[in-house]
């Protein structure tokens, strides 16, 4: 460095509310979001009964959604990187939340096919633009525990939509689910009053969409890694929540509010694994979540083939501990591993694009469910995906608590590791 040059000036010291304003704005978006597309997953015979669909029918609108994310996370990721996190984070929720409302007055099944689809896209990006905002913004030190809080808004949402199906649904019906999910627009406003914009995004601000475009392309082979875990990811995710209520229904002919209830404890299991082994993963991301697949693969006799009740349930907590442990390590293990100058785009992307290749994952289990029976399709599945999910692990790597700024040390130099 010139010892004649100006120092490059040292990043802006958040305070704690703006932190705390950034992480709350963040968890609540992809809460709000997962809110949306989880109603419907207690509700599939009653909507299939509306359009006087199949339960297959249904169960395809669900793919449609996840198969569009990437489409909202290459949007949204470019607008990130190109002009900040917040202004597009609040079009994001606004966008997603007027879709959501429109499914409750869908009169028939191609226009509710279609609107789940136009939610795919909002769904896709709210994830990675707020999982670099939040990251960015959080101190070095609590990136990991934070991490898991913000990834916990997934299950959150889970457990708020269980807890529309036993409360909202009954009384009625399901349109008014819908019509609930337009609420988080009024998230927007949050955002625009108390969330500040991204110190490290106006560091390493790139000069146009070509070379967000470039930089990721730059490092295309920790891309194509990245794709390819959370793929892998989505398989676990998806696999052990989306058919899991179908089925307790069908396999164990439980009522509706027994699944409810079910579901509303494991998301409290999906929570507390996310928190802690995302604090865990503070001594190494990688460990972390091969602890948390460890726990998970432990518990498939339980949560698979248990007979009683109790037995069911204790399992499925586990399994979601195990689950979303590991799911609490994402969003600082890919911010981490994202070049500066893509960190909305590429982390998002590669999120969502694992979620278009997994897409097909509740049609391939209903119909493992139709040649194997239920356990043993949910079983096979999962045990597959875990074990090459380690392997994944084994030969990737990490850059736990590397620094997102430019911090220039009193002698000019940039500190080059991780603090």
């Amino acid at each position: 460095m010139n010892p004649g040059a100006p120092a490059p000036p040292r990043p802006r010291v958040y305070t704690r509310a703006e932190q705390r304003h950034a992480l709350t704005a963040s968890f609540l978006g992809w809460t709000l979001d997962a809110f949306d597309f989880f109603i419907l997953v207690f509700m599939m015979d009653r909507v299939a009964a509306e359009f006087h669909v199949t339960k297959t029918a249904i169960v395809a609108t669900l793919t449609a959604t996840l198969a569009l994310r990437p489409v909202g996370a290459l949007i949204f990721g470019m607008l990130a990187d190109r002009y900040g996190r917040r202004r597009p984070l609040m079009a994001n929720v606004i966008y997603f939340s007027l879709v959501e409302f429109g499914c409750g007055f869908a009169p028939n099944y191609t226009v509710f096919l279609v609107l789940r689809s136009l939610y795919g896209i909002g769904m896709g990006g709210e994830w990675g633009v707020g999982a670099s905002l939040a990251m960015e913004i959080a101190p070095r030190r609590w990136r990991g525990v934070l991490s898991g809080i913000l990834q916990s808004g997934y299950s959150i949402g889970y457990l708020l939509a269980a807890l529309c199906a036993r409360l909202v649904l009954p009384a009625w019906g399901w349109r008014p689910m819908f019509w609930l999910g337009g609420v988080p627009a009024l998230l927007a406003l949050y955002i625009r009053m108390r969330v500040p914009e991204s110190e490290a995004w106006q560091q390493n601000r790139a000069a146009s969409v070509v070379a967000i475009l470039r930089t990721v392309v730059g490092h295309a082979r920790s891309f194509v890694y990245l794709v390819v875990l959370m793929t892998l990811m989505m398989f676990l995710s998806h696999g052990t929540q989306d058919l899991y209520p179908d089925f307790l229904k069908t396999t164990h002919a439980l009522a509706e509010g027994t699944v409810s209830s079910i579901a509303i404890l494991i998301s409290v299991g999906a929570v507390l694994g996310a928190i802690v082994f995302g604090q865990l993963s503070e001594s190494g991301r990688r460990r972390s979540m091969m602890a948390a697949l460890g726990l998970s693969l432990a518990v498939i006799p339980l949560w698979a083939f248990g007979q009683k009740l109790p037995v069911l349930t204790f399992g499925a907590f586990l399994m979601q501990v195990g689950v979303q442990g590991a799911w609490g390590v994402i969003p600082a293990h890919l911010n981490e591993l994202a070049p500066d100058a893509a960190r909305g785009l590429m982390p998002g992307l590669a999120y969502q694009l694992g979620i278009l290749l997994a897409a097909p994952t509740n049609n391939i289990q209903y119909a493992l469910a139709g040649r194997l029976g239920y356990p043993w399709a949910l079983a096979f599945f999962e045990s597959v995906v875990i074990v090459s999910l380690v392997a994944m692990l084994l030969i990737g790597s990490e850059r736990r608590g590397r620094s997102f700024f430019e911090e220039p040390e009193p002698g000019g130099s940039r500190p080059a590791g991780p603090s």
